[in-house]
């Protein structure tokens, strides 16, 4: 079943796998990070509306894996910036709170970390997610990495 009968089924099923991802991860998302490279391969044989050229097919790739990725941040932004007023409070011992001393210092590394769960998080899974499409139109099937670009091709070589 191709994604562009019911395009609303497949946008849901996506969004409860990526919500169980971030959880199967608590909250770190390097589940929806793999998952972008699975969306990212299923993407250019999925995509709803043919594309007329790869150019199309790749700015298609491109808006579904900055929609996952906004996804994936909504619900980065929801667990983590809660955490931000503790950087504010007096009575709070941010040393305490668990997170990972990458910058050896308490409230650099608590800093780091909600720039690194929030915004870097996500983009990375943009990354894959386009990697991923990448990778899949240029070792995947001819069909689906050309479609337009072969007969666009065709009426361009002399022969």
């Amino acid at each position: 079943m191709k994604p562009g009968k019911r395009l609303w089924l497949w946008v849901a099923i996506y969004a409860v796998l990526d919500v169980i991802a971030v959880g199967m991860g608590m909250g770190v998302p390097i589940f929806p990070i793999l998952l972008g490279f699975v969306v990212g391969w299923l993407l250019p044989a999925w995509y709803p509306a043919p594309a007329a050229s790869l150019r199309q097919l790749l700015v298609r790739v491109l808006r579904w894996a900055a929609a996952s990725a906004a996804w994936t941040f909504l619900q980065m932004a929801v667990i983590w910036l809660r955490t931000v007023p503790m950087l504010f409070d007096p009575g709070v011992d941010i040393a305490q709170f668990g997170h990972p001393m990458i910058l050896y210092e308490p409230v650099p590394s608590f800093v780091g970390w909600i720039v690194l769960m929030v915004f870097v998080s996500p983009f990375l899974q943009l990354l894959t997610t386009v990697l991923a499409a990448t990778l899949r139109l240029a070792v995947a099937s001819p069909a689906v990495a050309v479609r337009g670009e072969e007969a666009a091709l065709a009426r361009h070589v002399p022969g």
